[in-house]
């Protein structure tokens, strides 16, 4: 049997412990299941890929698939072209980077929400000189009003206001980044469900919970505990999954007032060193084990 090769994208100017022990780990999941999985930063592709021509790739071995664990965009739609598999495909990862996006995509179907405004745009060179939209965004969401930027990762991005100095001095930190105004759910103050999902399965659950601060992140403090998620956050889990193309995603889910689950943000490449040390679940050998799945069956076709 022929060892199936392929790569593992990544970025090459992100250097840190945690993400190298990610890369390892799928790595090794990969050798362990039969798969060759070598490393290729976008820096040193795409000066491969000139143009996306085919002939220049003559002589160079090309994947069967690729682990897009990355976010550039416009490298992953270049593979795309080239016929090459990316898991997860170029179009899921931009909307789960973009909140804005993730947001618009689901708003149509039936995925409960914060109620959400997205700010209106602006440039780089104006910034907010006037504010006159503000009153209508308090007059629907009230405070307590959770902001966030569009783009980020482990809660950094992510603010509590509770006035309109707070509102006011937050906009001016952001500048002209796009961003949300989005409701606060009290209930779920300082605690969230990550369900880790590969295709429609969850593969590990927690629960996170911080006592001081109204995001759950484990990397702002928070602690963390296995957790059995109920019918209803499977069920708003695999929706997610389904609509927006997924392969494998981090959900996170919030608790309404009445514990029903309320979708927080979708994470395409969820870190999952903590929920390995959480439930003893490895992710990383659940998520190569799928793309091998999905990669035998296309030759079966």
């Amino acid at each position: 049997m022929n060892t199936v090769y392929a790569w593992l994208v990544v970025n090459g100017f992100i250097d840190s412990e945690k993400f190298r022990q990610i890369f390892a780990w799928l790595v090794q999941a990969a050798k362990n299941q039969g798969c060759m999985l070598e490393i290729k930063t976008n820096d040193m592709l795409l000066p491969e890929l000139v143009m996306g021509e085919k002939h220049l790739l003559q002589g160079q071995r090309l994947p069967q698939f690729v682990l897009f664990w990355d976010k550039d965009i416009r490298l992953a739609r270049l593979l795309e072209k080239l016929g090459i598999r990316l898991f997860n495909c170029a179009d899921s990862i931009e909307i789960c980077d973009d909140k804005a996006r993730t947001f618009l995509e689901l708003l149509c179907h039936d995925i409960r929400m914060p109620r959400t405004i997205i700010a209106p745009k602006t440039f780089r060179t104006q910034g907010y000189p006037k504010l006159d939209f503000l009153p209508g965004v308090v007059k629907t969401l009230g405070y307590p009003m959770v902001i966030k930027e569009c783009y980020g990762s482990f809660g950094q991005q992510v603010f509590l206001v509770h006035n309109g100095e707070e509102l006011e001095e937050c906009l001016r930190f952001i500048k002209n980044r796009p961003f949300l105004f989005q409701e606060y759910i009290a209930a779920s103050s300082g605690q969230d469900v990550r369900i880790q999902m590969v295709g429609q399965r969850a593969v590990a659950a927690m629960r996170r919970h911080h006592a001081h601060d109204f995001r759950a992140n484990i990397t702002n403090g928070g602690s963390m505990e296995a957790y059995e998620p109920d019918a209803a956050q499977l069920h708003l889990a695999k929706q997610v999954m389904e609509i927006l193309s997924l392969d494998f995603a981090g959900v996170d889910i919030l608790f309404g007032e009445g514990g029903e689950p309320v979708l927080c943000e979708v994470n395409s490449n969820a870190h999952f060193v903590n929920i390995f040390q959480c439930t003893g679940v490895n992710t990383a050998e659940e998520i190569v084990r799928y793309c091998l799945e999905r990669i035998k069956e296309v030759k079966q076709i």
